[in-house]
């Protein structure tokens, strides 16, 4: 069996790799098939740090959610408006409730 040897002949510094190239080597990893320590064998990185890149650029980032006021008028004449944060399931009711209701003259 060949093992391989490296032999280091100068102190190096800790390689700083850029954003594309953490892209493209986590964009390896992530191919059909692809074996994750392979591609990260192949980089000269460890395969942890392959896993910390892919968690860091896969990050989806939260939007906060916003509001914006609602005015609603149905079919049988009722009406509904909402100026505020109200609950999902408030609405849902109020909704069916005023699209039941009897049509007005």
């Amino acid at each position: 069996m060949t093992k391989a040897v490296e032999v280091i002949t100068s102190v190096q510094r800790r390689r700083r790799w850029s954003r594309a190239e953490k892209e493209r080597i986590v964009a390896a990893a992530l191919e059909p098939g692809a074996s994750a320590s392979e591609v990260a064998r192949a980089a000269g990185i460890h395969v942890s740090q392959l896993f910390r890149w892919r968690q860091q650029l896969c990050e989806r980032v939260q939007i906060p959610a916003g509001f914006n006021p609602v005015a609603i008028e149905f079919a049988t004449g009722g009406r509904m408006r909402i100026t505020g944060p109200v609950d999902a399931r408030t609405v849902s009711a109020l909704m069916k409730a005023l699209a039941k209701g009897k049509r007005r003259p």
